[in-house]
């Protein structure tokens, strides 16, 4: 056919998995070329090869392949990086936040604290809503950056959780614990299962490893502490792990439903009870709680 061109093209993927995320996702693509050359002038040419690894993840580190992408987004001037203070109530931030919940029905905060000049802080907390999950947030440029993780945080670097990011929280939502309304976002009972201080590693800044995809740190917190790693694999899914050092463990994560507040020392099913019975301090004894 002169003066035309057909391209084939062969598609093979293979997917390793593990702890119900994809570990490694490897795509190659084939195109075999027939006909004259399509002129450079014209439509854009078939790629001849194109390899792609994503979540790559051993001890903390991460090793791709390197290709073309954006440059990270620096942080605007003006604000600080990890914890720092920014907006005292996360300005345009939290926009998402604020729409998606009425504050006359649910006793979650505004977002009104002003960051203080200490080191920024964490906190896991277990969210029992639709579907129960912990939630991981980093103190940063004036906010928490916030991820969802299904099946939590764990102290085993051999285990790669799934973390998916949700809008930023205002600095004083660390401090929330108790029952979210019926019928409003997030509907259910939270508790604070740990908190402390974290702090960023490697170059650059912590707004510019989470624009890049890649976050190491250092978590202080009463359940938490060591090296840990955040790295995006594909679009709105990040990956959690635990370095491998002297704080790594094979104990893996505790059962939510059996897991104590590091604030009030009850479960779940205890905070719960006692938002709905006030006067009830205890809210019943659990023998099956789990101290962890």
């Amino acid at each position: 056919m002169s003066g035309t061109a057909t391209t084939a093209g062969i598609i093979d993927a293979t997917k390793a998995c593990q702890n119900g995320i994809s570990g490694n996702l490897l795509f190659t693509f084939r195109f075999r070329r027939v006909g004259p050359r399509v002129s450079r002038t014209g439509p854009r040419n078939a790629r001849t090869a194109l390899l792609c690894q994503h979540g790559r993840v051993d001890g903390g580190k991460v090793n791709e392949r390197r290709h073309r992408s954006r440059p990270a987004r620096r942080p605007a001037r003006g604000r600080s990086d990890a914890g720092a203070s920014g907006d005292a109530s996360g300005g345009e931030q939290l926009t998402e936040y604020r729409r998606r919940r009425d504050f006359s029905r649910t006793a979650e905060p505004k977002g009104r604290e002003p960051a203080d000049d200490s080191a920024p802080r964490f906190v896991v907390q277990i969210h029992d809503a639709s579907s129960l999950h912990f939630d991981f947030r980093l103190e940063s440029d004036g906010v928490l950056k916030s991820w969802a993780v299904p099946r939590g945080p764990s102290t085993d670097p051999g285990d790669k959780r799934l973390a998916v990011p949700t809008e930023d929280h205002p600095l004083d939502y660390r401090d929330f614990e108790g029952v979210i309304a019926e019928g409003e976002y997030g509907a259910g009972t939270v508790i604070i299962w740990d908190e402390g201080h974290w702090a960023f590693e490697g170059r650059g800044s912590a707004a510019e490893g989470l624009a890049g995809g890649h976050l190491s740190f250092r978590l202080d917190g009463h359940k938490l502490r060591g090296g840990w790693a955040l790295t995006r694999f594909r679009r709105n899914a990040w990956l959690l792990v635990k370095r491998d050092d002297r704080y790594a463990n094979d104990h893996g994560t505790p059962d939510p439903t059996r897991a104590r507040s590091a604030r009030t020392d009850r479960t779940l099913r205890q905070t719960a009870a006692q938002a709905a019975h006030a006067t009830d301090t205890d809210g019943g004894d659990e023998t099956d709680a789990d101290p962890s």
